[in-house]
């Protein structure tokens, strides 16, 4: 079907980490993989379907051709009670066609939620990504953070005037820290 080596895969699978990352990417083909299976899985049963259908539908036709034929009066009564069953036997296969109609949409509908649940996920990762980046922690926090972190280093004052961002002065500790 595809005509993929080694070489395709293996610069697919590095553009895939670069693109995603290291930490997306086992959840992208681990969903991309779920995705074919869902696929393969409603291909197997669209055909199982198909030829239960053709099935039903050439003894659905055969039946008629034996009706038109043969009138239902001049047959035996074990002809009758064997088209009998064969009519109960088209019924079921076409209620377990139904049925099974009715449990491919369902599995549709579970891998569309899926979908939709990653793909909101993603975004919810994307948005709070950059918002953890960007926001400072509360004032009061990192006045206090500062506080330990100046009475821990000896040349820093007693007194905090403006509270710096708490990744400054944990840079500024590791500073000193290497300095000793």
């Amino acid at each position: 079907m595809f005509d993929i080596g080694f070489s395709e895969l293996l610069l697919v699978t590095v553009i895939g980490l670069v693109v995603l990352g290291p930490e997306r990417l086992p959840v992208a083909v681990r969903t991309v993989a779920g995705w074919i299976r869902a696929m393969r899985s409603m291909a197997a049963n669209v055909q199982n379907e198909l030829s239960q259908e053709l099935k039903l539908q050439e003894l659905q036709d055969t039946l008629k051709k034996v009706e038109e034929k043969a009138n239902l009066e001049a047959l035996s009564p074990e002809l009758k009670q064997s088209m009998e069953e064969l009519r109960t036997a088209a019924q079921s296969l076409k209620s377990g066609y139904q049925a099974t109609t009715s449990d491919i949409e369902t599995e549709l509908n579970k891998a569309k939620e899926i979908t939709d649940s990653y793909d909101s996920a993603v975004k919810d990762a994307e948005n709070k990504a950059p918002e953890t980046q960007e926001s400072d922690p509360d004032p009061e926090h990192a006045a206090k953070m500062a506080a330990v972190v100046e009475d821990k280093t000896p040349e820093a004052p007693t007194t905090v005037k403006t509270a710096e961002p708490l990744d400054a002065k944990v840079k500024n500790s590791n500073q000193t820290e290497s300095e000793k």
